[in-house]
C-alpha cells in the first residue's frame, strides 16, 4: 500500500494529498481524452442542408444553435453559441467534416451553461468542441450522439474563422426588440447620438416592433448604420418579458437576452474594436470628453490591462418634462423627445445602480446583462464625473416631487447636431409632419 506504515497524521495527510492529487490528474486527462476528435468516417462528401436560420431547434427541441464561432484564444476550439434546458441537456456532440480528405470528426462537446439563468429553465450556453488538429473545418453539425448519418444534420458555418483588421472602432448591440415596439422619436434620438459619439454599427436583435418602427430601420439598414439580427424567439420557446423567473410556465427570460447579447459579441469580435452593450433608451454620456473615442483612449491610458468598461445607469423620468425643445414637428411621431427630460432621479439608499459596458470583444468569454462573467483582462467601474448612462424611461420613484430631481443638461451640449440629425431622418423616412 502506497501509504501503508505512516503513522503520523501529518504524513497521512501528504499521502492523501498525493493520491488525490494522481487520481485528480489522471481524471482531468481521461476528460481531455473523451473530447478529442476521434474519426469516425472517410471518403465523405459533406451533404448536410446548411442552416439558415438566426435560432435553429435541434431534434429534440431542447437545444437551440445561435450560431459557431471559431475560438482559438486558449486552444483550436468551435464555441456555438445557443441555448439548452439546464438539467435535460446532458450530452451534445461536434461532428466536422473536413474536406477535400472526406474525413468526418467527431468531438464531444463541453457544455456550459451560463450562471446567470435567473431560475429559467432555459439558458444561455456555450458548446464547446475542440476542432481536429490537421483540419479547419468551415462548417459543423451538432447531435445528441456520436452515431448517425451527418446527411440528415443541419450544417452550421463556423464564423471567425479568418482574422479580420477592424472595420469600426463602435458597435452597440441591442438586444432584444420586442412588443411591437414604437418608441420611434427616442430611437432615432438615440441612434443619432450614437452616430454622434463615434458609432458606425449597431446590431439589433429583433423580434417584431411597428410598421413605423419598420420603415426607421429600413432607413438605417440603407445608410449602413443596422444591422438586423432576425430573432424569433418566441417561435422555439414560452418567452417572458421580465428578467426574472415568475413560476408562470415561460421558458425564459426577457426574450433571451443574454444570448443575443452572447452572439453579438462573438459576432463583432474579428470586426470592432470596441462592443457597447446597452438598450436602445440608453445613451452613455461622457462628462469629461467630447465622443467615445476620446474618452475610451483616455480609460484605457489610466487603467492598462483592462478590457471591461461599466458604467452606471442613472434614470431620467420620462414623466418630468423640460418646457425646451419642444419641437412642434416631432409631435407627431410616436415616441419619448429625450430634449425635454433633463431631470435625474438620485440614487436610492442601500440600492446599487445597475451598469452597462463598453467592452473590448476579443478578451470577453462569457457576458451577462450588467457585468461580464468571464473575460481575460480586468473590469473597471467607470466614475460618475467621466461618464454615466442617461436612461430616459418610466420612473423607478415614482413618488419623488421634482424638487428632488437633480437638473443635469449634459444631453444639450449635443443639442445642435441632434436636432438637425433629426430632422434629416425623419424628413427622409417621410414621419416629420408636413408644414
Amino acid at each position: 500500500m502506497l501509504c501503508a506504515g505512516k503513522k503520523s497524521y501529518f504524513a497521512a495527510a501528504v499521502c492523501i494529498i498525493t493520491v488525490t492529487s494522481m487520481l485528480a490528474v489522471s481524471y482531468l486527462r481521461l476528460q481531455r481524452l473523451s473530447h478529442q476528435p476521434k474519426v469516425i468516417q472517410e471518403g465523405r462528401r459533406c451533404r448536410g442542408k446548411i442552416a439558415n436560420s438566426t435560432i435553429t431547434a435541434l431534434k429534440g427541441n431542447k437545444t437551440f444553435i445561435i450560431s459557431p464561432y471559431f475560438d482559438d484564444r486558449e486552444s483550436k476550439v468551435t464555441r456555438l453559441i445557443g441555448i439548452v434546458h439546464h438539467e435535460d441537456v446532458k450530452q451534445l456532440y461536434c461532428w466536422f467534416c473536413c474536406q477535400p480528405n472526406g474525413k468526418i470528426y467527431v468531438s464531444k462537446a463541453k457544455i456550459d451553461v451560463h450562471s446567470d439563468r435567473f431560475g429559467f429553465p432555459y439558458g444561455a450556453a456555450d458548446i464547446v468542441c475542440l476542432e481536429p488538429e490537421n483540419c479547419d473545418p468551415t462548417h459543423v453539425s451538432i447531435h445528441q450522439s456520436p452515431h448517425g448519418n451527418i446527411d440528415q444534420l443541419p450544417r452550421f458555418e463556423i464564423k471567425n474563422r479568418k482574422a479580420e483588421t477592424f472595420s469600426v472602432d463602435f458597435t452597440v448591440c441591442i438586444s432584444a426588440m420586442f412588443g411591437n415596439y414604437n418608441n420611434v422619436l427616442q430611437f432615432i434620438q438615440s441612434m443619432e447620438m450614437y452616430k454622434i459619439l463615434g458609432v458606425q454599427k449597431v446590431v439589433i436583435y429583433k423580434n417584431n416592433c411597428s410598421h413605423l418602427m419598420e420603415k426607421v430601420l429600413k432607413f438605417y439598414i440603407e445608410e449602413g448604420t443596422v444591422e438586423i439580427v432576425p430573432w424569433p424567439i418566441n417561435s422555439h420557446l414560452r418567452v417572458s418579458s421580465k428578467w426574472h423567473f415568475m413560476q408562470d410556465g415561460t421558458h425564459i427570460g426577457y426574450y433571451g437576452q443574454i444570448t443575443a447579447l452572447n452572439d453579438c459579441i462573438y459576432r463583432n469580435m474579428e470586426r470592432s474594436k470596441f462592443v457597447v452593450l446597452n438598450d436602445a433608451d440608453e445613451i452613455i454620456l461622457p462628462l469629461k470628453h467630447p465622443n467615445w473615442k476620446t474618452m475610451m483612449n483616455s480609460l484605457q491610458e489610466q487603467n492598462p490591462g483592462t478590457s471591461v468598461f461599466l458604467f452606471e445607469n442613472h434614470i431620467f423620468p420620462e414623466t418630468v418634462s423640460s418646457l425646451m425643445f419642444n419641437i412642434s414637428s416631432w409631435n407627431t411621431v410616436p415616441g419619448v423627445n429625450i430634449l425635454q427630460h433633463v431631470y435625474r432621479e438620485p440614487d436610492r439608499k442601500d440600492v446599487i445602480n445597475p451598469r452597462k459596458m463598453i467592452v473590448d470583444p476579443r478578451k470577453v468569454i462569457q457576458t451577462s446583462v450588467h457585468s461580464v462573467l468571464h473575460a481575460y483582462g480586468n473590469s473597471v467601474n467607470v466614475p460618475m464625473d467621466v461618464a454615466l448612462i442617461y436612461h430616459c424611461r418610466k420612473a423607478l420613484q415614482r413618488d419623488l416631487p421634482r424638487e428632488s430631481l437633480i437638473r443635469d443638461t449634459t444631453l444639450w451640449r449635443y443639442n445642435s447636431s441632434l436636432i438637425m440629425n433629426v430632422n434629416k431622418v425623419l424628413s427622409q423616412t417621410m414621419l416629420q409632419a408636413q408644414k
